[in-house]
């Protein structure tokens, strides 16, 4: 069970997401409910939480000014706002996910069981003797034969299957991971971490800035520049310093 806050001005907004979370989210309490972030503040001091659920465009301080005290107590965050300009930096800030107003239901279940993931996965790390306070990117094989990665953030780690990832894209010292769900992960890593433990023939740096995994990659063209194109359409610039590269690990890759 995870007690959840819900922080949000707007009176509907509130009471919409409690039933919601009642009628479709049994795995989740609601446990307080604020209408400013100094109420949320006086709360989290009192209470125990697992999970807020944070407006972001609220009066006198914004949900992003309630983020230090929901991190130093270790409290994920689910954004829930009208606006999507504030979608990158709610990543950055290690958000389990970002939700648009008027929620869509399917939408919220899904983030729900992504902080039940965190939830397990944290456990299990403390579980482990051989867990680290800061997992870095870890790559292992499982029996399947399938690779995992760990990705750190502000609340712990994530894992995920490597197969899963399309394509890794660098942001500053960031990295956004771009997953087959639709999912983005943004990581404080740079690129260059994440090129060394995935060097295995499926993935491949062409750009300073992005790396493909050739399981995605539709086609490859010099029509118009240099580009790659992937099975969701999303065209990616080649540079021509790593071009060549590029093409020989596609045919070795192709070809096996």
């Amino acid at each position: 069970m995870l007690n959840a806050l819900i922080v949000d001005d707007e009176e509907y907004s509130r009471k919409s997401l409690y039933f919601l979370l009642q009628e479709h989210c049994q795995n989740v309490q609601t446990a307080g409910i604020a209408k400013s972030v100094a109420e949320a503040r006086a709360l989290i001091d009192e209470r125990h939480f697992d999970l807020a659920f944070l407006d972001i465009a609220m009066p006198k301080e914004s949900g992003f000014d309630l983020l230090p005290d929901l991190q130093s107590k270790n409290i994920m965050v689910i954004f829930t706002t009208a606006y999507d300009q504030y979608a990158l930096q709610a990543l950055k800030a290690s958000a389990i996910d970002y939700l648009l107003k008027p929620i869509d239901i399917d939408e919220l279940k899904a983030s729900v069981k992504k902080a039940a993931d965190r939830v397990f996965y944290l456990n299990a790390a403390r579980n482990s003797s051989e867990t680290t306070d800061n997992p870095g990117p870890l790559v292992q094989e499982n029996t399947a034969r399938e690779s995992k990665i760990t990705l750190s953030n502000t609340y712990g780690f994530t894992v995920i299957d490597t197969g899963d990832i399309i394509y890794i894209e660098a942001d500053s010292n960031y990295s956004i991971f771009h997953l087959k769900t639709r999912e983005k992960i943004i990581t404080a890593k740079p690129l260059k971490e994440f090129e060394e433990v995935l060097d295995n023939g499926n993935f491949a740096r062409i750009h300073k800035s992005v790396i493909v995994n050739f399981k995605y990659v539709k086609g490859y063209s010099h029509k118009n520049g240099l580009q790659v194109t992937l099975n969701d359409e999303t065209i990616l610039p080649v540079s021509r310093r790593r071009a060549n590269e590029f093409q020989e690990k596609a045919k070795t890759y192709f070809k096996a």
